[in-house]
């Protein structure tokens, strides 16, 4: 009877952290396009594993944050932009890339670190394991090459081709 007893605890338990695990992304999903209270780097932060280096095209990865998240360069014309958030601890401001890039082909530059520790990612210099030709530099992303939408939002990943690397040896 007391194995029955346990049995039936362990099974009632999982059927609750089943319950609960559904409710908590039901109710992730309830609000998407709102600005995140706390980021997953606030969150490992508060389990005592802080983000060393955070970075991301998407979205802030604090929920405070509200800087740039990379920059993108022109090939018309060599000119830069950072691509920013758009509000505080929200997803890529994705408009503001469209508007810059309209009519020509950016690559992204620079991937900001969002931790405040500035180890951004910039383009791989030579000596890597993948660059596209011996000695040479990595290739730089294609700015619109992997869009997505987060919350209901336009914004772009980085897509990585052979040859496209970006590294920071300097951490």
């Amino acid at each position: 009877m007391i194995v029955r007893l346990r049995h039936l605890k362990r099974a009632a338990l999982s059927a609750g952290a089943a319950i609960t695990l559904a409710a908590g992304l039901l109710a992730g999903l309830a609000a998407p396009s709102e600005a995140a209270g706390q980021g997953p780097c606030d969150i490992y932060a508060a389990g005592g594993t802080p983000c060393v280096a955070a970075h991301s095209t998407t979205r802030a990865l604090y929920g405070n944050y509200n800087g740039p998240l990379y920059q993108v360069r022109r090939t018309s014309d060599n000119a830069t932009r950072d691509i920013g958030v758009l509000s505080t601890g929200g997803v890529a401001n994705a408009a503001t890339q469209d508007s810059f890039c309209a009519n020509t082909t950016c690559l992204i530059t620079i991937i900001y670190d969002q931790s405040g520790r500035n180890n951004r990612l910039t383009q791989a210099p030579p000596g890597g394991f993948n660059g596209p030709a011996a000695g040479g530099y990595d290739n730089l992303a294609n700015a619109a090459a992997a869009p997505i939408t987060v919350g209901g939002q336009k914004a772009y990943g980085v897509y990585i081709a052979p040859g496209t690397g970006y590294r920071n040896n300097n951490t």
